[in-house]
Formats: structure tokens, C-alpha cells, sequence
């Protein structure tokens, strides 16, 4: 089989007995796989994940860094056909079948399975990932991994590749290019359904340049030939589900200003989701100081700076402020940092330093007496609760 084509595997234990010996004992070549890569802890397998692109993950349950429930998550959050084998041991059962409801395809016991029962799963595999259906959206997918990795912070890929897609599969003879963000929540299906709903079996002009972002959004990169055809498209099907809603970037000639809109775009629809609002809901001036703290989480504005930034004095831009959020500046601030803070302890490894600097509080002893004056809670305790561990003596 030519090496391109093979299925590509990645093991993931801190054992680095069990990694030699997966590596060194599967006759992979047998199901048309190649082992791409092997890490001693979760955080490094999803950094080789997001660098391969793994169709297959085998990962133990118990891991440094990163268990490999979280990390089975974050594969299937980012790429839901990828094939997972957890390796467990007795005492891991409730852990394992956590993991099956995460979309796990089985778990072994690393103490007692037999050859038989891992070559019989990768036999399987190689079967539903060889069909076409499986296999046609491979490149697709990666994209859309890479994509989501890079507006999270997991990763800085995604730039390199939008640039070899503007020379190459993007390029449409030099014209400028769109990116519409695309919201389907509420519309019980995804663009890509919403269209195949209206009979639309000509897609051409979506070849290659739909990214699915999560189940509610989709990015739909258009050249300028086609932005009337577009518009129209999306008025068309607003027409049959009230709900839909998109913006638009443009007009972009080069890789950074494309970069720069995916950026934007992501901003704006995190706001809205947070907020419950959109850029027409707020005055500009309030929208755009809500977008510059949120573009720079760790700048301590205040109101006085920021209502000279957005053109407004400050008497002005607090009575504005107040009246279109439903909180004063301050307290806006106070749970912007908390919301902040919460989400780096739930889902990072960030130290308690690294998550003072990135919320503008100081040093990590600030931070940790500001935490628990807010929450009742130290940081430690609130991420081990967070992410199921038993809590350390502080």
C-alpha cells in the first residue's frame, strides 16, 4: 500500500514499555496503518494529533499532563470520525466506560487482551475507513481540526495552510476573496443539510471552501465572481428558517487579511454567544470596547482609557455602557476576568502565574487570594474539581 494512503495511528502512555511494544508487536502493515507518532502523556498526544492528524488513537486512561478521557473529548470534539482504543486496567472500568460514551470504539485491558481482540478492532477500522464515504472528507476534516485548534490557542498550523490554500486551491485567478461565518443554531440542521433541504445538488462553488465549525457554525470562503451567489443563496434559505444568521469579511487579497477575518469573525461570535447579542444590538462605541477587552484579556483599561479609545467621554461612555450590558464597567470587568480565569483552570494546564499574566491580576499569589475571594473556592480545588481529581492539600 503507498505510504500516503495508509492509516495513520497514534499511541498515547506514560508506559514507555507499552509504546514500544504496540509499536514494535501489531504487524501494522497488515491493516494498511503506519504508527505516525507515540507520546508518554496526554498534552503531548493532542500536540501530535493536531500535527498528524491520526484517523486511529490507542491511549491510556491514566496519563500525566492530560488523561486520556480528556483527551478522547478533544479528539472527537475536533474530529468526530477518528477511531479510539482505550487501553485500561481493572480498576479503570468506570473511566473506561466513560470513555465509550465519549465515542471511544472499545477499550482492552492492558494486563489480559489478547492479540486476536486488537487486530480484530483494526481489521474493523481498516474496513470503515477505507470505504470512500469515510475517507473522501479526509482533507476537509484536517482542516477543520487545524481551524479549530488555532482560534483556541492549541495550535499555530492553521496560517501556514491558509496560505498554501490562497496559492493554490483558493487562488480563483487573483480575485479577492469572502469569509462568511455562517450561524445555524435553532435551524436543526447545518448549512451543508440546510442546503441539500432546499434540492441545491449543485454545489460547486462550496467545493473546498466549507469549513464546519463546531454543530452551529460553519466558515464559507467565496471568490468575488461568486459573492452575489452567495448573498442570494443565504437570503434564499433565511427565507425558509427565520434563525439563520452569518457575517461577512471582505474584500481579501492576501493570506494575512484572510487570517485576520477568520480572527474576527471568531471574536464576534464568541461575544455573541456570551452575550446573547449581536454588533446591531449594542451601540457601536459599546461593541467595539467590549471586542478590545476581550482582544486583549490581559490589559487593565479603564473607563476613562477605554471611552477615549471608542471616541466618548467618560460620563458618556459609563451611563452608555450601563445602560446596553447591564453592568457597570467594573463589575462588567470582574466577571469578564472570572469567566476568564474559570475557563484557563477548567481547560488548559497553564500555571497559576501564566494564568495571572494572561487576566492582567498580577502574580499568581494575587490571583489565587482574588479566586478564592470570588468563589469560595482556591484555584487548585476549583481545577480539580473541574477536571474529576481529587483535591490536593493546598
Amino acid at each position: 500500500m503507498d505510504t500516503a494512503k495508509k492509516i495513520k495511528v497514534l499511541i498515547a502512555d506514560d508506559e514507555s514499555i507499552v509504546r514500544k511494544g504496540l509499536r514494535s508487536t501489531v504487524p501494522w502493515e497488515q491493516f494498511g496503518m503506519e504508527v505516525v507518532a507515540d507520546a508518554p502523556n496526554g498534552l503531548k498526544a493532542w500536540e501530535a494529533f493536531l500535527e498528524y492528524r491520526p484517523e486511529v488513537v490507542i491511549t491510556d486512561i491514566v496519563m500525566p499532563e492530560m488523561d486520556g478521557i480528556e483527551l478522547s473529548r478533544k479528539v472527537k470534539e475536533a474530529a468526530q470520525n477518528t477511531k479510539i482504543i482505550l487501553l485500561s486496567c481493572h480498576r479503570d472500568f468506570e473511566y473506561a466506560q466513560q470513555g465509550i460514551r465519549l465515542g471511544a470504539s472499545g477499550y482492552l485491558l492492558k494486563t489480559a487482551f489478547e492479540d486476536e481482540e486488537l487486530e480484530g478492532m483494526l481489521r474493523q477500522f481498516q474496513q470503515d475507513l477505507s470505504a470512500p464515504s469515510s475517507r473522501a472528507p479526509q482533507d476537509g476534516e484536517r482542516l477543520k481540526t487545524l481551524l479549530f485548534a488555532w482560534l483556541n490557542g492549541h495550535s499555530d498550523k492553521f496560517p501556514a495552510e491558509l496560505a498554501t490554500l490562497h496559492e493554490g486551491q483558493w487562488h480563483f485567478d487573483g480575485q479577492p476573496l469572502y469569509i462568511y461565518l455562517i450561524r445555524t443554531a435553532e435551524c436543526g440542521s447545518s448549512w451543508n443539510g440546510l442546503l441539500q433541504d432546499a434540492g441545491h445538488d449543485d454545489r460547486s462553488m462550496c467545493e473546498g471552501m466549507l469549513i464546519p465549525y463546531g454543530e452551529e457554525y460553519c466558515y464559507w470562503v467565496v471568490p468575488d465572481s461568486l459573492r452575489g451567489a452567495a448573498d442570494s443563496l443565504l437570503v434564499e434559505s433565511k427565507s425558509r428558517c427565520g434563525k439563520l444568521q452569518w457575517s461577512r469579511r471582505g474584500s481579501l487579497l492576501h493570506s494575512d487579511d484572510l487570517k485576520e477575518a477568520f480572527q474576527s469573525l471568531h471574536k464576534e461570535a464568541e461575544l455573541e454567544r456570551i452575550y446573547g447579542v449581536s454588533g446591531e444590538d449594542w451601540p457601536e462605541p459599546i461593541w467595539k470596547a467590549v471586542n478590545l477587552l476581550h482582544s486583549n484579556p490581559s490589559a487593565d483599561w479603564s473607563a476613562s482609557e477605554l471611552a477615549e479609545e471608542v471616541g466618548l467621554s467618560r460620563s458618556h461612555f459609563s451611563i452608555l455602557f450601563k445602560k446596553a450590558v447591564g453592568d457597570s464597567f467594573i463589575a462588567f470587568q470582574y466577571k469578564r476576568k472570572l469567566r476568564l480565569a474559570s475557563g484557563l483552570l477548567r481547560d488548559t494546564t497553564l500555571t497559576m502565574q501564566e494564568i495571572a499574566e494572561r487576566t492582567g491580576l498580577g502574580d499568581s499569589k494575587y490571583f489565587s487570594k482574588w479566586f478564592k475571594r470570588c468563589t469560595g473556592q482556591t484555584p487548585s480545588h476549583y481545577r480539580n474539581q473541574q477536571k474529576g481529581e481529587a483535591p490536593r492539600t493546598e
